[in-house]
């Protein structure tokens, strides 16, 4: 296991432990199931979250979280109807280019049960948030994610540190071919210039998902895909000039994926990594892995709840308004097990995350060409 020195107490070390079932919430706020082994250490800081009222779900909260999104959604799409063929349409896509990431977040918190507590109204308000109206997959997504929460950064379980495009430790990058090894040796430095590629291929993605035989629910997924797709291409090339249309595109979609990069990296990316079958318990393998971005309220905002990733991973049904209070209890918590629990600033996390990637370039800098 690789680690990123950025902790804030003593790791202790990892012992073995099989996954316990997800907790989620009851509409009491209690717990709805419980771990197999009713005595490990996640199971007692469960029951302290549990007595906390921490779990109880927040109604008034979400109904004004997205109603102001949707409002601001709409108005910004009437705006761009008033503004017709302008350049200070590009401002519209600014705009909407962080309005498409608040969304994404939205459906982040409904596919974890955070908004409802039953599965169908979490998928189908879910599709109309992702598929709808950002273009984005919700099935393709989910089952990503997922995977993701179950062995976050588990180099051989975890989808979000596959070696695609970038690579997150030295062995990934001594068995990299093809663009991997072209650009790994600088991937720091091309870091957030690569981001703007990300919106571009969160659709593309989800598009592709749409092939895979075991895809549920491809109609309906598709449809919507569909309609979103056209009926923005369609609005553009309509109203805007082509190379306004155009430009259009590259601002919104570049934002957008600049944006959903900055609110993800912070969380794990130079953070310990888990290969072959090195699995810490459940505690361990979430809090060790994850690290929280310091700050106010304006970085719970911007962020999406997410800045509080340990929490997060430790109860993902939590409303995003709880994590900043569980914080001092899992912190607390964390303090007398001797875990280490890590937090940095904003820019911090950055730093740290680029400084991990340059790290584990060496090899390709240090090895002639291909």
């Amino acid at each position: 296991m690789t680690s990123d020195s950025a902790t804030t107490h003593e790791t202790s070390p990892p012992t073995t432990g099989s996954l316990p079932p997800s907790l989620v919430a009851a509409s009491d706020g209690t717990l709805a199931g419980t771990p197999d082994d009713a005595g490990s250490d996640f199971a007692r800081l469960a029951r302290r979250v549990a007595t906390s009222g921490l779990l109880k779900r927040r109604p008034g909260y979400y109904s004004a979280r997205i109603g102001g999104i949707a409002f601001l959604y709409a108005g910004t799409w009437a705006a761009f109807a008033f503004l017709g063929s302008s350049w200070w349409q590009l401002a519209t896509a600014g705009v909407l280019g962080v309005l498409f990431a608040q969304i994404a977040l939205v459906a982040h918190d409904i596919a974890h049960r955070q908004v409802f507590r039953l599965r169908r109204p979490s998928e189908v308000a879910g599709r109309i948030a992702g598929n709808l109206c950002v273009g984005m997959s919700y099935g393709w997504w989910q089952d990503k994610h997922t995977r993701h929460h179950a062995n976050p950064n588990h180099e051989a379980l975890d989808p979000d540190v596959n070696p695609d495009i970038l690579l997150w430790s030295t062995d990934q990058a001594r068995a990299a071919r093809g663009v991997p090894r072209l650009i790994g040796g600088s991937q720091a430095y091309l870091f957030f210039p690569l981001l703007t590629l990300e919106g571009m291929n969160l659709h593309v993605a989800g598009v592709r998902a749409l092939f895979r035989p075991e895809f549920k629910q491809r109609t309906l997924e598709a449809a919507l895909l569909g309609l979103h797709i056209a009926g923005y291409l369609t609005v553009l090339f309509l109203v805007l000039s082509p190379l306004q249309a155009l430009a259009f595109i590259a601002v919104h979609q570049g934002l957008f994926g600049v944006y959903m990069g900055c609110t993800f990296a912070p969380n794990h990316k130079g953070m310990p990594t888990l290969t072959g079958d090195d699995r810490p318990d459940f505690l361990r393998r979430q809090v060790l892995t994850s690290r929280n971005v310091r700050g106010g309220r304006f970085t719970d905002l911007a962020l999406g709840g997410l800045n509080y990733q340990i929490e997060h991973h430790l109860f993902p049904s939590m409303p995003t308004p709880h994590l900043r209070q569980a914080r001092p209890i899992v912190r607390a918590y964390c303090a007398e097990l001797g875990i280490s629990y890590a937090e940095a600033g904003l820019f911090a996390s950055y730093a740290q995350a680029l400084r991990h990637l340059h790290r584990v370039g060496a090899p390709l800098r240090a090895a002639p060409s291909a």
